[in-house]
């Protein structure tokens, strides 16, 4: 896959995931697709993705604003830095109260990408300050 053809793919995941369509973003990842989130250990499969994205979409609203993709040579691994933007809707466990807490905090995502289709996303985000901003509203 070129260069291109890498940041194109990954631009179209995110702009699934910003557009709440884990449909769209779902058929982009490989069956066993790696999934490191930023708060909790690595997940296995297409389908705990699909289980990770709606869980997170039943608490949060969140949108990846002034995203940069950036691609290695080979088009194997690429990057993106963002903004993420998000408020707090319904508690989620082993978190605070949610009183519709918003937040703006800087991200990234790491993939690899095999075959045409996304085969690891790593997510990254601070999680002190994701949770400071969380527990602001209590």
């Amino acid at each position: 896959m070129s260069n291109e053809e890498a940041h194109g793919l990954v631009q179209s995941y995110l702009d699934a995931l910003n557009a709440s369509d884990h449909d769209a973003a779902l058929a982009l990842v490989s069956e066993d697709v790696a999934h490191d989130p930023f708060d909790r250990e690595r997940e296995i499969g297409r389908e705990k993705l699909r289980w990770h994205l709606g869980l997170a979409a039943r608490h949060f609203d969140e949108r990846l604003a002034d995203i940069a993709v950036m691609s290695a040579p080979g088009g194997v691994r690429v990057a993106a830095e963002f903004t993420v933007r998000g408020t707090y809707r319904t508690r989620a466990e082993g978190l605070p109260e949610a009183t519709g807490q918003t937040y703006a905090l800087p991200g990234g995502m790491f993939f690899e990408i095999d075959g045409g289709e996304i085969t690891r996303i790593t997510e990254q985000r601070n999680r002190t300050q994701w949770l400071a901003a969380l527990s602001a509203g209590r």
